[in-house]
């Protein structure tokens, strides 16, 4: 088991509380026409807690996993294309590793350095500072996603346009590298994650529970409230207090369930 820096818990977190969008943030075309990708979110809303600053030296490790991913990946092509045995399911995703993919990841990596983790390049920037083209820089970016090394999120922002209402326009993405599970049985024994004592283990198994017991006694609203600040934890919270009173006004004057069987029951027989 590894260690769960503040930063991951506060991914996960992130992941979880934006399942429920609004239709916009869904990629339905706004009133006015604009149009908005899927699983967009506002940029400005959500940064703070997506983003994290790497440590001393940790973009340096991530390239070289990167590299040492990749020669295992030609490795296992090569092992595919023999037939000396089948790829299993992550395997054929390792297998997808390019070098183009490792060079994308290398000027992420070196902006998530000099930008303390803000990296929200445009495929165009990727593209000239890669020398790569533009759709390979999309494929590279799909692969290094689809392998666990990082994860990207589609932004929009609001321009003000002619005609009532605000109008979006699709903006970059932002990125985060991260260390894939996934890879680390590839790696050389010096490169992998130091194991935890036991002690350690059941120590964060029993914060891990004691926090998800707590987790548990929070309405919709409060759960927001502690989790993400700014705009987009307003706009939860407004969602989760919405949540609590649909939840209490069901408590407070439920349909008893006979009663609702035999209303339906004369429904259909009328």
């Amino acid at each position: 088991m590894g260690t769960i820096t503040i930063g991951d818990a506060a991914l996960k977190a992130f992941g979880l509380l934006t399942r429920q969008r609004s239709p916009a943030l869904l990629g339905a075309p706004h009133r006015t026409g604009a149009p908005v990708l899927r699983d967009s979110l506002e940029a400005g809303t959500f940064e703070e807690v997506f983003w994290t600053a790497p440590a001393k030296g940790e973009t340096d490790r991530l390239l070289h996993v990167a590299r040492r991913t990749l020669d295992a990946a030609r490795r296992l092509r090569r092992d595919e294309r023999s037939g000396e045995r089948k790829l299993t399911v992550t395997e054929r995703g390792i297998a997808q590793l390019t070098s183009s993919a490792v060079r994308v990841f290398e000027e992420i990596l070196t902006l998530a350095r000099l930008n303390r983790g803000r990296v929200y390049p445009s495929y165009d920037y990727l593209a000239e500072a890669t020398g790569l083209g533009r759709a390979t820089v999309g494929r590279a970016l799909s692969i290094l996603e689809a392998i666990g090394f990082l994860v990207r999120q589609r932004r929009f922002r609001r321009v003000n346009g002619g005609g009532p209402g605000p109008r979006y326009v699709q903006t970059s993405n932002a990125y985060r590298p991260l260390l894939p599970d996934s890879v680390q049985s590839y790696l050389p024994r010096w490169m992998r994650p130091v194991p935890l004592p036991d002690d350690t283990v059941q120590h964060y198994a029993d914060r891990a529970a004691e926090t998800d017991a707590m987790l548990k006694t929070l309405s919709c609203r409060e759960l927001a409230q502690i989790t993400i600040s700014g705009s987009l934890g307003k706009i939860l919270a407004k969602l989760g207090e919405a949540i609590d009173r649909t939840e209490r006004e069901a408590q407070n004057d439920p349909e008893t369930l006979n009663d609702s069987i035999i209303y339906r029951m004369k429904r259909f027989t009328e």
